[in-house]
């Protein structure tokens, strides 16, 4: 489903959840949801189906959830017609099964869009994780377990909470992973957030709002569900499952979600016992204290960071252009060719008469010819293309999305740019170029060695063609 498809099906889901909320309780009401929450069903099936095979675990696990949610539903719905509902009942099992479900299915993406790299988002989680359980347990667990209820009436209610913290734990691991965050990511955590306010809006609202006005939130879980279908069914969808870039700044709402994770126990604390003067003073005290810690942690993370940033630069940059390297290309077309739903172009240049130059103006004048072409290619490019110099005098740009047609009108462009002169020390230099075009269009299983190579040599017949001109690779 392209991206205009995903907008209007979340439109036609929030007029269809907004009447759901309308008409909630009445006949139709309740045919209008049942009809909507189980076509959501089958579309969530039916895009775990479209996924690869090794993507295909997490999206089986999401829509199993989604179907008991259903299938609670649909028991209490019935029970609703034909008897009474009970305060707890089987409805409970087939609602409650769904949290670890869904939570396991985060967990599985999350550690799939880094492997090998989650152990702060793991050690973030598990921080943010227990201040949310200490909390919950406080304000919505005990209170339930300590009314006086049977121990059916107050067990399985207290549960909600408790899988609300483990739905809330795999949210953290997608949300705090290294990662690409585009729509597909965005929409998964707004799904997620979504049922948890529904849970606490539950919880929270009866105490300023009448429960026939709270229970009409409920049909807001189906808005929830189509969310988690539109990021199924995103054209970047695979985002969620493939290894994504490496975090390398520590965000500053990272820092305040942990500060407050710290001071969680303590105001619970003297939430319980009441405020009084000795109470205030340390809190303001084991605030300032954390404040202080956090600081320096941060301006630590800040100092490492800076000093990884210049090396990683200088590991995948060339110094004298300052364009990407060898390493950097091959790391980035080895994850383009895979996962490429979109044609992927690969233009392998080199430059006509630098040689010539070299020898008669010297090094100096052969690397300002470099740095001036360099900025032209950068510049002939689209933010998301890729410039790369192997060495020498041969770049190699790589255009993400780019057909066969758009990397001729580039490569024209670029013979065109490069043929400029070049002033230097009041001489004017001239160099061309011979540019070989490779274009992965079909989606056939090709290396990124493979598409390299038929580049190069493509290039090379452009120069025995006559040079300063391109050539397509299979033409």
């Amino acid at each position: 489903m392209n991206a205009p498809g995903i907008r209007w099906f979340l439109v036609v889901t929030v007029a269809a959840v907004a009447a759901c909320m309308v008409t909630y309780g009445s006949d139709a009401g309740n045919v209008l949801y049942a009809a909507l929450y189980l076509s959501l069903c089958g579309m969530s099936w039916w895009a775990a189906r479209r996924q690869s095979h090794g993507a295909r675990l997490p999206w089986v696990l999401i829509a199993t959830a989604i179907t008991l949610w259903f299938t609670g539903d649909a028991i209490e719905l019935v029970q609703s017609y034909v008897g009474t509902v009970p305060s707890v009942g089987v409805a409970d099992a087939f609602w409650l099964s769904g949290y670890p479900l869904l939570a396991a299915a985060l967990a599985l993406m999350a550690r799939r869009r880094a492997p090998g790299r989650m152990r702060p988002a793991v050690l973030d989680s598990l921080t943010l994780t227990v201040a949310a359980g200490a909390a919950s347990w406080q304000f919505l667990v005990e209170p339930v377990l300590s009314a006086g209820y049977g121990v059916a009436d107050s067990v399985i209610p207290a549960l909600y909470p408790v899988g609300d913290v483990v739905l809330l734990a795999g949210t953290l691991l997608i949300a705090l992973s290294p990662g690409t965050r585009t729509a597909p990511t965005r929409l998964l955590l707004a799904a997620v957030g979504l049922y948890l306010g529904v849970d606490l809006g539950y919880n929270l609202l009866p105490y300023v709002l009448d429960y026939s006005l709270v229970s009409r939130i409920g049909p807001l879980i189906a808005l929830g569900n189509a969310l988690i279908v539109a990021a199924a069914l995103h054209p970047a969808r695979g985002e969620l499952m493939h290894p994504g870039p490496r975090a390398t700044v520590l965000h500053p709402a990272r820092v305040l979600f942990l500060g407050l994770a710290l001071m969680t126990a303590p105001m619970l604390t003297m939430l319980q016992s009441g405020f009084d003067q000795n109470q205030i003073i340390l809190i303001i005290a084991t605030t300032a204290c954390a404040a202080f810690v956090l600081t320096r942690f941060t301006t630590a993370v800040r100092e490492q960071e800076r000093t990884q940033a210049e090396l990683a630069f200088q590991a995948r940059h060339d110094p004298l252009t300052g364009l990407s390297n060898r390493a950097v290309l091959a790391d980035r077309l080895g994850r383009l060719l895979p996962a490429a739903d979109a044609p992927v172009s690969v233009l392998y240049l080199d430059l006509d008469g630098f040689k010539q130059i070299n020898d008669e103006h010297g090094h100096e004048a052969g690397d300002a010819v470099l740095r001036v072409v360099s900025r032209r290619l950068s510049a002939a490019v689209r933010e998301t293309d890729l410039v790369t110099r192997l060495g020498g005098d041969e770049f190699v740009m790589l255009c993400p999305a780019a057909p066969p047609a758009e990397a001729i009108r580039l490569a024209e462009r670029v013979l065109h740019d490069v043929a400029q002169p070049v002033i230097w020390n009041g001489l004017t230099l001239h160099v061309g170029a011979s540019i070989g075009i490779a274009a992965e269009t079909d989606g056939a299983e090709i290396s990124a060695t493979d598409v390299l190579r038929s580049a190069d040599i493509a290039m090379y017949q452009a120069k025995r063609q006559g040079r300063g001109r391109f050539v397509v690779a299979g033409s």
